[in-house]
């Protein structure tokens, strides 16, 4: 990322929805199937909706059934970042947005076998769609 953004708390919460806040600066999780999970044939790259970086191409969302949208990788490794999480008393690896550092998931080793073997489990409210890009 060209550079990073850090914003007053203020803003944001000006700026998101309550359930985008909760979700992208407070760590929280969307319930299941809530959000858009659909795999389509659409071109098109998901943006954080807080910053607007480039984080995740339609081509490499596939379905998971876990009740979240699911990509096999980001756009490129140097837009999210990855840290150990042992909240809920789980070790799990969060991915957030390397731009601003919103919280947008976490990426587990039962991906794909076939691509990269991870899947980017990632909070719909987290995600804005640009289609055609």
């Amino acid at each position: 990322m060209p550079w990073k953004i850090d914003k007053p708390d203020a803003e944001w919460r000006e700026q998101l929805t309550p359930e985008q806040y909760r979700v992208t600066r407070e760590k929280g999780t969307e319930p299941p199937f809530s959000g858009d999970c659909r795999v389509t044939d659409e071109h098109g790259i998901y943006h954080c909706v807080c910053c607007n970086a480039p984080l995740f191409e339609n081509e490499h969302k596939f379905e998971a059934g876990c009740g979240w949208p699911s990509f096999d990788r980001p756009m490129t490794p140097s837009c999210v970042a990855e840290h150990l999480d042992t909240s809920h008393g789980m070790r799990r690896t969060e991915v957030t947005c390397a731009r601003c550092n919103a919280h947008l998931g976490h990426v587990f080793p039962d991906g794909p076998a076939d691509t990269t073997g991870l899947r980017y489990c990632i909070n719909s409210v987290a995600l804005d769609f640009h289609a055609g890009e």
